[in-house]
């Protein structure tokens, strides 16, 4: 693998595994506070974040040895909606900035499987920071998050709050690959 591309997986995969750690503290907050489907959506999200940063780890499979990994971490422990605009914050981040620069080094470079994995994270990157925007916008009008139940991709990372769809439009993978989240 060329080292551009195996230096950015390596910190996409840091970012990722951090976020996942991140979203698991958050969502105790969030219970804490009784926003217990935002607690929901947090570890939902936090799972996903776990998918993305194991794709990355599987495209570095040839890698080995200890390396420095420079990744973005968000640190602070505020209320559910300061940690709801950290995570809208960091998953636009990705979205708009990161994941773009990555893939067109990857492009770049004609690595395929980070480009692909890469494609996965920014697709289901969009579908967190939709969620959290529609979670923070509840929370601060004191209210919940409506939804209960949470939909995750196991393959790409994809998350949906609706009804679980027959085939992943991001990986297209069947439904029988998500996993449900919920707090019944």
């Amino acid at each position: 693998m060329n080292e551009m591309t195996a230096q950015n997986l390596r910190s996409a995969f840091g970012g990722e595994s951090q976020a996942h750690m991140r979203y698991k503290v958050w969502a105790d907050k969030a219970q804490k506070e009784g926003f217990k489907n935002v607690a929901n959506l947090f570890r939902a999200v936090s799972y996903a974040e776990e998918v993305h940063a194991s794709n990355h780890f599987r495209a570095l499979k040839d890698e080995a040895g200890d390396f420095d990994v420079t990744s973005g971490a968000g640190f602070g422990l505020g209320t559910t909606s300061e940690n709801l605009q950290g995570a809208i914050d960091g998953e636009n981040f990705e979205v708009e900035q990161m994941y773009p620069a990555f893939m067109a080094v990857a492009e770049m470079q004609n690595e395929k499987q980070a480009k692909l994995f890469m494609q996965y994270a920014i697709e289901a990157e969009k579908t967190h920071a939709d969620l959290f925007s529609q979670a923070k916008k509840a929370v601060d009008e004191g209210k919940d998050f409506e939804e209960e139940a949470i939909h995750v991709c196991s393959v790409c990372g994809y998350t949906i709050s609706s009804e679980k769809i027959n085939v992943c439009p991001v990986c297209n993978v069947k439904s029988d690959k998500f996993v449900t989240f919920n707090n019944q």
